[in-house]
């Protein structure tokens, strides 16, 4: 018997592992997807709420207000941006558009555990630098440089290390790339930061615009601060070349009519993003004072987690069940070559006490 075969490569990818979002009986507390402590800014409910009368309607597959809407938001040109279903979607089309089988896609060893799924879904073959300290390393991602490069990923901060690279090494890594390797800055937590002198990106597209190389991307999503990850809305900033290819190769109606008016929504809503930020930085650190009283390693992060490192991989999966047994669910980092860290969320107070309890009593 014959069947549809799949294209060489596709079968030897494991597929994405989301954040585990069920236990046993009882009640569970997720802190193992980096979703928002606070949930959804009200508005963008009731944005959503209104726009469930007319899901009969096509959405706008231009996006249009909601470019417009970001453009006022984070002074940008609209025309310079594309929505996607996700942020994922944008990474996606990073590699497909800008790719042939057989070429190579770089990214950190401690990166997101997507991108290598992005490169292979295409036929190239991912290629992990070495990081120090958890912290990327310019120079060993451009000693990993071949000829075969054709795109490079780079999420600052970053997810699931929630270290930051500095601008100046951000520009250092441009300025010594290859012209024709699409550099993908993927900025899906930076909204949490503070620092008026982090720049997401934003400023190494217009440098990649005036001087003609058109080889920069900026992704971001309403799924982190926003508190849209159910919504599946992302965006990026790129050049008006990018923009075009990605435009003739994306989905139709791409991101849901609810997803868009929400988005406007939650953007119009600044004063929530702050309270999602402040809730963010006053729990991180008192989870860190907390768990190291209680003996244990954990780092805190320029992102909505922390990390937990314990001494070894089976300890680590000692800790993800003991937290789950007491109904907290967390992330074991395997897949991102981290077998003896647990990513942790921060999630509401009430989800935060119960993870600290349980974290006790694993201590002790």
């Amino acid at each position: 018997m014959t069947r549809p075969t799949p294209r060489p490569g596709i079968l030897d990818i494991s597929p994405y592992v989301p954040g585990k979002a069920k236990a046993g009986a009882g009640k569970v507390h997720k802190l193992s997807s980096n979703e928002s402590a606070l949930g959804p800014a009200p508005s963008a409910i009731k944005a959503a709420e209104k726009a469930a009368g007319k899901l009969h309607l096509y959405p706008d597959g231009s996006a249009t207000a909601l470019r417009e809407k970001l453009g006022q938001v984070y002074d940008l040109n609209p025309d310079h941006l594309v929505c996607g279903n996700g942020s994922d979607e944008l990474l996606s089309l990073s590699v497909r558009c800008f790719t042939e089988p057989g070429d190579e896609v770089l990214m950190t060893k401690h990166g997101f555990s997507y991108y290598p799924l992005c490169a292979m879904a295409e036929g190239c073959t991912p290629v992990q630098a070495e990081e120090d300290d958890l912290v990327a390393d310019v120079d060993a991602l451009l000693a990993a440089v071949t000829e075969k490069t054709k795109v490079l990923f780079l999420a600052n901060p970053n997810n699931p290390t929630g270290t930051l690279l500095p601008n100046e090494e951000i520009g250092r890594l441009r300025e010594n790339l290859r012209e024709d390797i699409l550099l993908v800055l993927d900025g899906a937590y930076a909204e949490y930061l503070l620092d008026t002198d982090y720049d997401p990106g934003t400023g190494f597209v217009r440098e990649a615009i005036a001087t003609g190389a058109d080889n920069v991307v900026m992704t971001r999503t309403f799924s982190k601060i926003y508190g849209l990850g159910g919504m599946r809305v992302g965006w990026a900033y790129a050049p008006p070349s990018v923009i075009d290819v990605f435009n003739r190769v994306r989905s139709p109606f791409n991101v849901t009519a609810p997803g868009l008016v929400a988005g406007e929504a939650a953007l119009d809503d600044q004063d929530f993003v702050e309270r999602n930020r402040r809730h963010n930085f006053s729990e991180m650190a008192r989870l860190v004072q907390a768990l190291r009283g209680h003996g244990l390693t954990v780092r805190e992060t320029m992102a909505n987690f922390i990390l937990v490192e314990l001494p070894d991989t089976a300890e680590a999966q000692h800790f993800l069940q003991h937290q789950e047994n007491h109904g907290v669910l967390v992330r074991g980092l395997s897949s991102s070559n981290l077998p003896n860290f647990v990513r942790v969320s921060i999630g509401s107070r009430e989800a935060n006490d119960a993870f600290l309890a349980a974290s006790e009593s694993f201590s002790r």
